[in-house]
C-alpha cells in the first residue's frame, strides 16, 4: 500500500472514532449535559459567576469558552500558573503540579471564586491531586461543581490522592467524556505506542453543549442571554463591549 493511501485511510479512521465517540456522549450523557447547562443559565440569573479549568492537555476546552465568538460572555478561566496549558518549560513540570497536595487550596483561596458560583474542572484521567482537591475544596466552600472526565479512568487505574478518590466523587454533576483509557484512537503494525487522540475534540464538543445549552435557558426564561459576537464581522466589537460592560462584575479576563 502507497504512503498516501494509508495516511488517507488513517484520517478517515481517526474522524470515525472521533464521530462515535461524539455520537455515545451525544446519545448517552445527553441529559448531564443538559443539567450542567442548566446549572449554569441557574447561576447567571442568580447573580453567580461561571468558572472552567484543566491542567495541561485538558485546560485546551477550558479555554475554548473563554471570551469565545458565540459563546457566554460569563465564562472565566480559573488559571493556575504552571498548569494551564503546555507553554511552561519544562513542560513536564505541569504533569508534576497536577500531583502537588494542597496547590488547589492555595488556588482557591486567592481566586474570585464564591458560593453559588459554579465551577466545571475537566480533568480526563480524574486521578490526580490537583483536579480532586479543587472539587473537594469548590464543594466546601458552596461552590457548585460540574466534572467532565471519564469514568473508564475509575476501573483501570489507581488515585493519586491520599483519599483514594475521583473527580467524578465530588461533583455535583458529572459528565462521561467516553474517552477510552490512554487517550489514542489508533493502531498500526509497526508502530509501537497507540496514537491519535480524541479527548480534546469530544471534550471540547462538551463544553460547548453546556454553554449552548445554558443560552437557550436563560432565552426560554426570558433572559437575553450574555453572547459575545466575532470582533472579525461589522460591529461585533460595540456588541462585545455593551455585553462585558453590562456585566463586568462578573466576567474577570479584562482585569
Amino acid at each position: 500500500m502507497a504512503d498516501s493511501d494509508r495516511s488517507d485511510r488513517l484520517s478517515g479512521k481517526y474522524f470515525d472514532a472521533a464521530i462515535d465517540l461524539l455520537r455515545q456522549v451525544r446519545d448517552e450523557e445527553g441529559d448531564r449535559i443538559i443539567a450542567a447547562g442548566e446549572l449554569i443559565a441557574d447561576t447567571v440569573v442568580a447573580g453567580g459567576r461561571v468558572f472552567s479549568f484543566g491542567a495541561g492537555h485538558s485546560s485546551l476546552p477550558a479555554q475554548d469558552t473563554v471570551y469565545r465568538a458565540g459563546g457566554l460572555a460569563l465564562m472565566n478561566l480559573l488559571s493556575v500558573p504552571g498548569v494551564v496549558g503546555v507553554d511552561v518549560r519544562p513542560a513536564t513540570l505541569g504533569s508534576a503540579l497536577e500531583r502537588v497536595d494542597g496547590l488547589a487550596a492555595a488556588v482557591l483561596d486567592t481566586s474570585p471564586l464564591e458560593r453559588g458560583d459554579v465551577l466545571v474542572i475537566i480533568s480526563l484521567s480524574g486521578r490526580n491531586s490537583l483536579p480532586v482537591e479543587m472539587a473537594m475544596n469548590a464543594r466546601a466552600l458552596g461552590i457548585k461543581v460540574i466534572g467532565v472526565t471519564s469514568v473508564a479512568y475509575t476501573e483501570a487505574t489507581t488515585s493519586r490522592h491520599a483519599s483514594g478518590s475521583f473527580l467524578k466523587d465530588h461533583c455535583d454533576i458529572v459528565v462521561d467524556s467516553r474517552i477510552p483509557v490512554g487517550d489514542a484512537e489508533l493502531t498500526l503494525s509497526g508502530i509501537d505506542a497507540p496514537f491519535a487522540p480524541a479527548s480534546t475534540v469530544v471534550t471540547s464538543a462538551i463544553m460547548q453543549a453546556m454553554v449552548a445549552t445554558a443560552a437557550g435557558t436563560l432565552a426560554e426564561r426570558g433572559i437575553d442571554p450574555p453572547l459575545l459576537r466575532s470582533g472579525n464581522v461589522d460591529g461585533g466589537h460595540d456588541w462585545n463591549a455593551r455585553v462585558i460592560s453590562e456585566y463586568a462584575d462578573r466576567i474577570f479576563y479584562r482585569q
